[in-house]
């Protein structure tokens, strides 16, 4: 029986692939690194430290920490997130339908906390979410399930009892590690990927998830 929903964000809630992947050429780029877009899908889902940590070690650059460039990566994004961040398609449809049904809403991603902040304000929906966990405020980020299973307990839910909309493989592997239903939501180019075999449901976007579907849930 599903007592609250999760959401991951970027992908989900936000339209930010895009945003992330300039972000890391321009900022990378400008110490030296030669950032392909083969090396660029490796590092989509990982934690801003984890992707920073991957080109230093491919390319080391001096001058600048690894801190320093991390923190000019989220800055970007920021920036782009505050001027053109656009929700994904039935974002708000399906938390209005959550509300309806009293449903607990939380949050769990991989990127850092000001990120989080920066796009439920520039989305206008950070009322919807009960809790919110970062990547920076675990041990380990996905594929880790620490972020999942922190909002669970912010929630004062039992992992079991939770439902989680992700949209990359990373993700689904933390949901499914943190003993939580997983419905996807995959980019198109990945659409027919058999590791997303592990969640109950995959829709090409949120709007194709039922009133019907939620209800099944709630009553297991």
């Amino acid at each position: 029986m599903i007592q609250a929903v999760i959401f991951d964000m970027d992908g989900i809630l936000i339209d930010s692939e895009a945003m992330w992947v300039e972000a890391e050429k321009q900022v990378f780029s400008s110490v030296g690194v030669e950032v392909t877009d083969e090396l660029s899908k490796l590092t989509s889902s990982l934690t801003t430290k984890d992707v920073t940590n991957f080109w230093y070690a491919r390319s080391p650059w001096e001058n600048k920490s690894l801190e320093q460039v991390e923190n000019e990566v989220i800055s970007k994004v920021e920036q782009f997130i505050t001027e053109n961040g656009q929700q994904m398609d039935g974002v708000k449809y399906l938390l209005d339908l959550l509300i309806k049904h009293k449903m607990k809403i939380g949050l769990s991603t991989n990127s850092p906390s000001c990120l989080t902040k920066a796009v439920l304000d520039k989305l206008g929906i950070a009322h919807y979410f009960e809790v919110t966990t970062s990547s920076d405020q675990v041990v380990n980020g996905k594929p880790s399930p620490d972020v999942y299973l922190a909002t669970a307990q912010k929630l004062g839910i039992e992992p079991e009892h939770c439902l989680v909309f992700e949209d990359s493989i990373t993700g689904l592997t933390a949901a499914v590690a943190a003993n939580m239903k997983v419905v996807v939501v995959p980019p198109l180019s990945a659409f027919s990927n058999e590791k997303y075999k592990p969640a109950i449901h995959k829709l090409r976007t949120l709007n194709d998830f039922t009133e019907q579907d939620l209800a099944r849930l709630i009553h297991g």
